[in-house]
């Protein structure tokens, strides 16, 4: 269900933002209990949401520094 994914989406991203600006990285965590209780079908679209952004996030960093060391041997 589309509608699904998008709010679970919505609620990835705006958890991630709020995260950073709290500097509470259990903050989704905390999150998904709440939204769990109330729908393990928006808690799954917001679970993906959020791991799908967060390993983005980190490939990104990881190519950055490849791209910066100028070989993807030397980044971890």
């Amino acid at each position: 269900m589309a509608v699904i994914d998008e709010l679970g989406d919505a609620l990835a991203r705006d958890v991630i933002a709020a995260s950073e600006k709290l500097g509470d990285d259990r903050l989704f965590d905390k999150l998904a209990k709440i939204v769990g209780d109330a729908s393990p079908t928006l808690l799954e679209a917001f679970t993906t949401g959020y791991r799908v952004r967060m390993a983005e996030r980190r490939a990104r960093k990881w190519l950055e520094a490849a791209l910066a060391a100028g070989k993807a041997d030397e980044v971890r």
